[in-house]
C-alpha cells in the first residue's frame, strides 16, 4: 500500500491561491493586459446583450427571430453566470460582493433568466415580462468600468441624508398644499381626495404639468401660483446639494502634488505635467 506524502495536500493550496490571485487581477484589475481585455470583451457583451433585450420588446422583431433571442439570452446569461461565479470565488469578502452594489447588479442581470423557467404557467407570463425587462440592469454593470461613476456613486451616498431631508420637507410641504386645494376646490373640480391633491400639488411643484386636474376657483388658482412659486425656488435644492458633494469628492480624488516650477496644486493623479505652466511633475511619493 503507497504511503501518502503528508506534505502533498499544502503543496496543492499554493497552486489553487495562486490561480486565485490570477483571476483577482484579471477579474478586478485593469492593470494586466489580460484584465484590460477581460474588461473590454466584458463590455461588448454586456453591450450586445442589452441590444437584444431592446430588439426583442419590439414586437414584429420578436417574432421573426424569437428562437434566435431566445439562445442568445441563454449564451449571455451563462456568461453572466460564470463572470459572477468566478468574481465570489475570487473576491477578498464572497459577502461583501455579494452585497454590494456591484454584485446585486450582476445577480439581477441574470436572475430573470433562471426565475422565468419556474413561472411556467400561463397566468404568470405578465410576471416573466416583467422578469425578463429586468435584464435590462446588465446596462448598469458598465459603471464598473468608469472611474468617474465612481465618483458620482460616492458623492451620491455622501449626500443622501441632506437629499433625504430634503424631500421629507418637499413632503411635507405638498401634504399641506394638497389639503388645502381640497378644502378650497373640493370634488366638483377634481380634487376627490386629499391623496389626489397631494398628487396634483407634486406633479405642479416638480414643474411636470400634466393637466389632468386644474384648479377653477380665485382661491384654488392663488394656492397654486404659490405652490408654483415654491417649486421653482425649491427644484434647485438637490442639485446644489449633489453639485457641492461631487466636487468635494472630485478634489479628493485630485492628487495634492504641487509644481516646483510655479506652485500649482491640485493636479490630477496620473498627470505627468503642470497643467498651469507645462512643467513635468515628480512622481507622488
Amino acid at each position: 500500500m503507497p504511503i501518502q506524502d503528508p506534505a502533498q495536500g499544502p503543496q496543492q493550496e499554493p497552486e489553487a491561491e495562486s490561480l486565485k490571485l490570477k483571476l483577482r487581477r484579471i477579474i478586478f484589475g485593469t492593470a494586466s493586459p489580460a484584465g484590460k481585455t477581460f474588461d473590454i470583451v466584458l463590455i461588448y457583451i454586456i453591450l450586445l446583450s442589452v441590444l437584444v433585450v431592446m430588439l426583442d420588446s419590439v414586437s414584429w422583431i420578436g417574432e421573426a427571430y424569437k428562437d434566435v433571442f431566445w439562445g442568445l439570452e441563454w449564451v449571455f446569461t451563462a456568461i453572466f453566470t460564470a463572470e459572477y461565479v468566478a468574481r465570489l470565488y475570487c473576491a477578498n469578502s464572497r459577502w461583501a460582493y455579494a452585497r454590494s452594489f456591484y454584485g446585486i447588479v450582476d445577480l439581477l442581470s441574470i436572475l430573470p433568466m433562471y426565475l422565468s423557467l419556474v413561472s411556467g404557467d400561463a397566468t404568470y407570463l405578465l410576471m416573466i415580462r416583467i422578469l425578463r425587462v429586468l435584464r435590462i440592469f446588465r446596462v448598469l454593470k458598465l459603471a464598473n468600468y468608469l472611474s468617474e461613476a465612481n465618483v458620482l456613486i460616492r458623492a451620491l451616498l455622501a449626500s443622501r441624508q441632506k437629499i433625504f431631508v430634503f424631500f421629507a420637507t418637499v413632503l411635507v410641504l405638498a401634504m399641506i398644499f394638497g389639503s388645502l386645494m381640497y378644502v378650497v376646490e373640493g370634488p366638483a373640480h377634481g380634487f376627490t381626495s386629499i391623496p389626489k391633491s397631494i398628487y396634483w400639488c407634486i406633479v405642479t411643484i416638480t414643474t411636470v404639468g400634466y393637466g389632468d386636474i386644474t384648479p377653477q376657483t380665485t382661491g384654488g388658482q392663488m394656492v397654486a401660483g404659490f405652490v408654483m412659486l415654491t417649486g421653482y425656488s425649491i427644484i434647485a435644492v438637490p442639485t446644489g446639494i449633489l453639485t457641492a458633494e461631487l466636487s468635494r469628492e472630485i478634489q479628493t480624488h485630485r492628487d495634492h502634488r504641487f509644481c516646483e516650477a510655479c506652485g500649482k496644486s491640485g493636479h490630477e493623479q496620473d498627470a505627468k505635467h503642470c497643467k498651469a505652466c507645462g512643467q513635468e511633475l515628480l512622481p507622488p511619493s
